[in-house]
């Protein structure tokens, strides 16, 4: 489907303006999507994000050290957290080097959901499944292009 038949609107001031729309409209769309699968293990995408970065650090982190490779940088790194810690996921310590500082890591617990939704890796990877690989290296490219010109 076009972005004009999925928004209703047939005329863009130009293909900038349409490109933005179009961005945000897909962005959104992918966003559903994967809700969809957190949904199923009452777990947000924003949980589920940093519950991947504390796996992948294999070290504990502080909340700015998260906050710092989060998707999402509007976040609220210490709230998501703090609903983590009450779902059993992850684990708060007092930092070692800094008592002031808060470490947090994943627990078993929160190591066997990612494990589950792991097997949702394949269904996240296929959203974007009809580009070719070299699609999806170009319209990488391009969106990296645009993020550049902060």
């Amino acid at each position: 489907m076009s972005l004009e038949t999925d928004i209703s609107q047939s005329k863009f001031a130009n293909e900038h303006q349409k490109l933005t729309i179009n961005i945000i409209y897909t962005a959104n769309w992918i966003n559903e999507k994967l809700k969809s699968l957190f949904d199923k293990e009452e777990i947000t995408q924003q949980q589920f994000n940093i519950l991947r970065i504390l796996r992948g650090a294999g070290t504990a982190l502080s909340t700015l050290q998260i906050r710092q490779r989060m998707l999402d940088k509007m976040s609220d790194t210490s709230r998501i957290v703090d609903r983590l810690v009450l779902k059993g996921l992850v684990k708060k310590n007092a930092c070692p080097a800094d008592k002031r500082l808060v470490d947090i890591c994943i627990t078993a617990k929160g190591n066997c959901l990612l494990e589950k939704l792991d097997l949702y890796q394949e269904s996240i990877d296929n959203i974007p499944n009809n580009l070719t690989e070299d699609e999806a290296k170009l319209l990488n490219e391009l969106l990296d292009k645009i993020r550049a010109n902060e």
